[in-house]
């Protein structure tokens, strides 16, 4: 995205034609509105990026089918210049059709055709460069299809254009149906703008619609060329004998009346008249790209001497930011387009007729109203002001635009809160609620800034976005954000473009099946074009997993990444990719049943481990997580939650480890535990039938209590991803608190496989060994195979509770235990038997209890019952005391226990 520089923010205004209420497509379903329509194809537009074209920078649909665009603007255009200077010389005219034509050729090759080129739409900046405006009307309208007037003006249409006659559109679909203006219908015009320049005026000034077209018709019939015709013109035939002969072959290539025989852009550039314009031109740079295998640094340049010293003396410094970056301050800044559209009387009031006809006479009465103008295009442009954006941010020193990083030789403790430079600034914002951080313009200019300089040294800086990212997400960079924490990087284009999306696969009936029932509130995911999007990242998502298939679900997952990299299929389709690598390892194997039930059995023991009371009423009335709980994970909650949520949602879930998701299902419940404990079987059905409402940043708050206070064993799957295959050395160590349990080193103190029935068949997590040295104060030094330090200067987290017979537990156990032998802990009517343990069992109920025994049955069935009886954040020893036998931990019990 360019800076912006001396460029103001251009608002142009046109309505969409409107569809009757009750027309249905060829599938039985409402026609997509055209304003929808024309917001998916914008997109592509505001992708484009070039030296001579305005930018486009955001869309926006009103009422009435109004459509708002915003672009690039600069006050001066092409007609202006004519009028001041009256007369061009020839190599002022080279100079400016060199540059349309760059321009043009850089569209051509997009695929894109102007089709409304004209002296009022070629600017001209500050610096005397051209830029062209209002190049995506045809192609964001279906080459007119979506709207209820023609796309440029009459006198500079080809002749194939106006021979065609008006768009024609098919009534079932929508579509344009005739043929569509190629890139030579932009050279026919580009001919008439150079014979234009030459005459210092416009051809035909002053000559009505008719007129002009009649002038065009003696063209098509004419004998001699178009040219030779139009020097005719005395006055024109005397102009053009003063320039040479380049110039006049350049009109002969341009004014061919048929199409086949003109030039195409490309060539024009290449022309003798342009070649001194040429040798003068400083080539295109590439888009600064994220995910690329070239050296970034290759197109580096230092700054001339000049510039250093404009930059320095001046005290612009938001010209030198992205105009996106800017239009996007400017909307914080209490810009609103509405109001602005109203103060220039561009506003529609009067709704459209959509029913009646525009006329109809009977016995001499005329029903329904006239044609409503506003319908029809207005040039009218509105600059928006950036007086309210600069006092907005007149206090912040002009070092804040240029921030320097943190001193990467501190590394924080993973412990503490993340810090930045930008965070001590604002110290007072930044303890706001998130909805709040996201509209203050200060907080977000500082943010965006220093996210900037991360991502700009991308992947060298992930551990330090990361860290950022623990803090909050900015909107605006959200995306690429994502991907750096998803570790998305390399040639990421190459590998999407090489998948096979076009042949038809057995999965494609599916696919476009669940695309239009997924998030379709969304009016740009429910625009034609992210359908075809959807299908095409979806398909080489299949393509690439052949272990996998597709299962209804994987389109919520895409929408997300679909939304927030719409104009780059490859970053979402990358980013899918790694977060079901990382999230949903084997959940679409065709065959997911034991996956999908080992997480479900996990996630009750989280249950019970957090909220017992819970746990055993939702067990009592039979509401498993099996009848509510599979779209939450199938999906990542992207089914559950629209996507303003799931975005704040996911922001702290890419921080976490695949067991993250776990705590989110957690906080959900808690946040309906009332409603829960007092519904029976039927009520709790209804209930989830339709999710109520969560407050999303207090479900992220709890999620990341229970997933701090949960042990890392607790939440073990022996489906989740495999250990990854990298250098630890590479991560810094805030990074290992984000990993999964499995991926760290394995050891005889780690956790094992267990069976689905053996899960099923306990109502609490189990904890491995080396999670209990690293949560308590044993005493002795931990064996040398044990992977963990023991912590310093820290109180225990944990109750050892060794539920062996007394004798067994006399011979050796671990420091700090207390022995209930489980035969005689409980009473016939199933409490505790009152006893000194039980006592400092009950006093101490806000630590982990880890239960501790032999290899059978009775430590797991001990923590079940004490999960019966309410005790919260119950866990059992994996693989009993034994597994201690190999270390020095084991040591005899005091005296009087």
């Amino acid at each position: 995205m360019p800076a912006l520089g001396s460029a103001d923010f251009g608002v142009r205004t046109f309505y969409a034609a409107s569809h009757p209420n009750d027309k249905c497509g060829p599938n039985g379903l409402p026609l997509t509105p055209n304003s929808i329509k024309i917001l998916g194809r914008f997109q592509y537009l505001s992708a484009l990026s070039h030296p001579k074209l305005c930018q486009y920078i955001d869309i926006s649909k009103t009422k009435h089918e109004c459509m708002i665009v915003i672009s690039e603007h600069h006050r001066t255009c092409l007609r202006e210049k004519i009028k001041i200077e009256n007369s061009l010389s020839e190599t002022q005219i080279a100079n400016i059709g060199f540059q349309i034509l760059d321009g043009l050729t850089y569209l051509h090759e997009k695929k894109v055709v102007h089709r409304n080129l004209s002296l009022d739409n070629i600017l001209i900046d500050k610096q005397g460069n051209i830029k062209l405006s209002e190049y995506g009307l045809y192609y964001m309208t279906d080459y007119g299809a979506d709207v209820s007037f023609p796309i440029g003006l009459p006198r500079y249409m080809p002749p194939e254009v106006l021979c065609s006659g008006p768009v024609k559109v098919d009534e079932d679909t929508g579509h344009c149906v005739q043929p569509t203006s190629g890139p030579k219908a932009d050279v026919w015009t580009f001919g008439v703008i150079l014979l234009e320049l030459i005459l210092g005026k416009e051809i035909w000034a002053g000559q009505g619609i008719e007129e002009v077209l009649m002038k065009i018709i003696e063209l098509i019939k004419s004998d001699m060329s178009a040219l030779d015709h139009l020097c005719q013109d005395p006055i024109l035939g005397e102009k053009l004998k003063g320039f040479s002969k380049e110039m006049w072959d350049v009109l002969r290539l341009c004014l061919a009346v048929s199409s086949s025989k003109r030039a195409s852009s490309a060539e024009l550039k290449q022309h003798p008249l342009f070649r001194y314009v040429r040798e003068f031109t400083v080539a295109h740079k590439k888009e600064f790209s994220m995910f690329t295998t070239e050296l970034r640094c290759a197109d580096l340049e230092l700054p001339t001497y000049e510039q250093t010293i404009a930059n320095e003396f001046s005290d612009d410094h938001l010209s030198q930011r992205s105009m996106q970056e800017v239009y996007y301050l400017w909307r914080l800044a209490g810009g609103d387009l509405d109001s602005v559209l109203k103060k220039a009387g561009m506003s529609k009031t009067r709704p459209p007729v959509h029913l009646l006809p525009c006329y109809g006479i009977l016995a001499g009465d005329v029903f329904g109203q006239d044609r409503d103008y506003a319908e029809l295009l207005n040039n009218t442009v509105i600059t928006l002001s950036q007086e309210q954006l600069r006092f907005r941010l007149r206090d912040i020193p002009s070092t804040a635009f240029y921030p320097l990083l943190e001193d990467e030789l501190k590394s924080p403790e993973p412990q503490q809160l993340p810090t930045s430079p930008s965070y001590g600034e604002m110290t007072s914002s930044a303890t706001l609620p998130l909805v709040i951080r996201e509209k203050d313009i200060e907080y977000q200019f500082h943010r965006i800034i220093l996210y900037e300089r991360l991502l700009s040294a991308y992947p060298f800086k992930r551990p330090y976005i990361w860290r950022e990212a623990r803090i909050d997400v900015p909107p605006l960079v959200r995306a690429n954000v994502w991907a750096a924490l998803l570790e998305v990087e390399g040639d990421v284009e190459g590998l999407y473009t090489s998948i096979d999306k076009e042949t038809p696969t057995a999965t494609d009936r599916q696919i476009e099946v669940d695309i239009p029932r997924c998030h379709q509130y969304h009016e740009l995911l429910s625009s034609p074009t992210a359908h075809v999007k959807f299908k095409r990242v979806l398909k080489a998502w299949v393509l690439s997993n052949p272990q996998y298939v597709y299962w209804q679900g994987l389109d919520s997952l895409c929408a997300p990444f679909l939304a927030l990299s719409f104009n780059n299929e490859a970053v979402a389709f990358a980013c899918m990719n790694a977060f079901i690598s990382k999230y949903l390892h084997k959940f679409f194997m065709r065959d997911n049943s034991a996956v999908i039930q080992e997480y479900l059995a996990v996630f009750s023991h989280l249950i019970a481990f957090h909220d017992p009371e819970l746990s055993n009423h939702l067990e009592g009335i039979g509401f498993i997580p099996d009848l509510y709980a599979i779209p939450w994970f199938l999906t990542m909650y992207a089914h559950v939650f629209p996507l303003h949520k799931i975005v704040h949602l996911w922001d702290t879930l890419l921080l976490g480890n695949s067991s993250f998701p776990l705590c989110i299902g957690v906080s959900i419940l808690q946040q309906l535990r009332d409603r829960l404990l007092s519904f029976g079987f039927n009520e709790c059905i209804l209930l989830f039938s339709d999710m109520p409402e969560i407050d999303i940043e207090r479900c992220v708050q709890d999620s990341i209590k229970f997933f701090c206070s949960t042990p890392k064993s607790a939440s073990y799957r022996q489906h989740a991803r495999p250990l990854a295959q990298k250098n630890s050395t590479e991560r810094p160590n805030i990074s290992y608190y984000s990993r999964d349990y499995h991926e760290l080193p394995q050891t005889d103190l780690s956790m094992e496989p267990m069976s689905i029935e053996e899960l099923k068949s306990e109502k609490c997590p189990r904890i491995s060994a080396e999670d209990l040295i690293e949560l308590g104060e044993l005493a002795g030094s931990a064996s040398s195979r044990s992977p963990t330090k023991k912590r310093q200067n820290s109180k225990p987290m944990i109750l050892i509770l060794d539920v062996r017979h007394h004798e067994d537990f006399k011979r050796g156990t671990l420091q700090g235990s207390i022995n209930i032998p489980f035969q005689t802990a409980f009473s016939p009517e199933g409490d505790l038997n009152p006893c000194p343990a039980v006592h400092v069992l009950n006093s101490r109920r806000n630590q982990v209890i880890v239960v501790v025994g032999n290899r059978g049955r009775n430590a797991a069935n001990f923590a079940n019952e004490l999960v019966r009886l309410g005790y919260s954040r119950v866990c059992v020893l994996h693989k009993g005391i034994d597994v201690f036998r190999t270390t020095d931990l084991i040591t005899l019990p005091p005296a009087d226990l």
